[in-house]
């Protein structure tokens, strides 16, 4: 039986690491020859990847510090964990939104400045709460962008505190979709939600049509004395129209996870150290999922949660198990079936997926491969990498 070895590039939660057996799995911070690879926040860009990592875990939902792309082009699978943050995050958000709403920042900063002491200081307190007056949430409007897992349980909780929702999400998904309360109204464009909207909460990730997507033009269509809040990704708002909104009065305050010079010092904002997914439950969630997952591809090349192969699992036979990633291009399987035939292997079930310009293919036959074989299947032109699992270990 053989062992798989993980490098862990970050410390991962232990409820993770426990559903990789060690008699199967050596896993360290240290380790040469790595078949895959742990990492919460590392980033990866300039790090100079092993040859023999087949796969990558991210321990949470983004994957902007790992060379996604690159990744790809190599034929290594890159797993992360969407949704199992999403609870953590979605209480935060609404702090954020109850801190914007009665300017609790300002009012324990206000209290820890108070110098009076007795009778004085009570009647500083009264005097002094009065430039605090904030609103409460009932019957305002939360516009929701990005309707993941993530934004529908913050869209649902919004409409439980008596708020109205409006979503936008033009790829919304039908498992999203079905968790989602009817209760949410739906926004044809993101101009309509801003409209609507007395706060906003951004929930997409920082990709190139996503960057910038809250700046002047939007902020300007909102009411009055409307709250900005992201927790995404610092890229998805424009710094400059967020402080400009600010100071005008457009905005009432800027909620954020992603602290930036232009904006963390500023009086109406309020800023936090990267704290989405800052709990223990969130870590151990990530970590159970990417790591069940990873262990799913070394041992059965079964493709979940990737953010760069197509969805693909095959239930295990008592058969011998091919996996290969390829460019996608025509006759692909057939060039596979035909060598198989050819080395006089039976071909007994068989998943083909492809994801944009990469496909993945497993094949489960009915006799191992031989050395020869398995060169000539490597040699097929377009074919990126090819796995030789064998049979199932029980």
């Amino acid at each position: 039986m053989s062992m798989f070895k993980i490098l862990t590039l970050n410390n991962i939660a232990v409820e993770g690491l426990r559903h990789l057996p060690r008699e199967r799995y050596e896993v360290a911070s240290e380790i040469a020859h790595p078949d895959a690879v742990l990492v919460r926040s590392f980033d990866m860009h300039d790090w100079d990847i092993p040859e023999t990592v087949v796969a990558i875990g991210r321990a949470g939902a983004g994957t902007n510090n790992i060379p996604v792309e690159k990744m790809a082009a190599r034929g290594v699978p890159v797993f992360n964990a969407p949704g199992a943050n999403a609870n953590a995050v979605k209480e935060l958000v609404i702090a954020g939104l109850l801190l914007a709403a009665r300017n609790l920042c300002d009012a324990r900063e206000h209290v820890k400045g108070l110098a009076e002491t007795g009778e004085a200081l009570d009647k500083a307190v009264e005097a002094g709460k009065r430039q605090f007056v904030g609103f409460e949430l009932p019957g305002k409007t939360l516009g929701v962008i990005g309707l993941g897992a993530i934004g529908v349980e913050v869209a649902n909780v919004a409409l439980a505190l008596g708020m109205k929702v409006i979503g936008f999400d033009p790829k919304i998904t039908v498992r999203r979709a079905w968790q989602l309360s009817s209760g949410v109204e739906h926004a044809e464009t993101l101009d309509q939600l801003f409209q609507h909207a007395d706060a906003v909460t951004v929930h997409v990730p920082l990709i190139e049509e996503t960057k910038g997507l809250i700046n002047r033009d939007r902020l300007a269509l909102m009411p009055d004395g409307a709250v900005v809040i992201n927790f995404a990704r610092g890229g998805v708002t424009d710094d400059d129209a967020i402080v400009a909104a600010l100071d005008s009065g457009k905005l009432h305050s800027y909620v954020t996870d992603f602290p930036a010079e232009k904006t963390k010092s500023h009086p109406k904002v309020v800023a936090l150290p990267h704290l989405g997914a800052s709990t223990g439950e969130a870590e151990a969630n990530c970590a159970v999922m990417v790591a069940e997952n990873v262990k799913d591809f070394l041992e059965n090349g079964n493709i979940r949660f990737s953010v760069n192969f197509p969805e693909s699992r095959l239930p295990r036979l008592d058969a011998y198990r091919i996996t290969i990633a390829n460019a996608n291009v025509p006759n692909m399987v057939g060039q596979i079936s035909t060598c198989l035939a050819n080395a006089g292997l039976n071909i007994e079930d068989l998943l083909n997926k492809s994801m944009g310009e990469l496909a993945y293919t497993i094949v489960d036959v009915n006799g191992p491969l031989s050395e020869e074989t398995e060169a000539k299947l490597r040699s097929i032109e377009g074919v990126l990498t090819l796995r030789n699992l064998g049979k199932p270990v029980t």
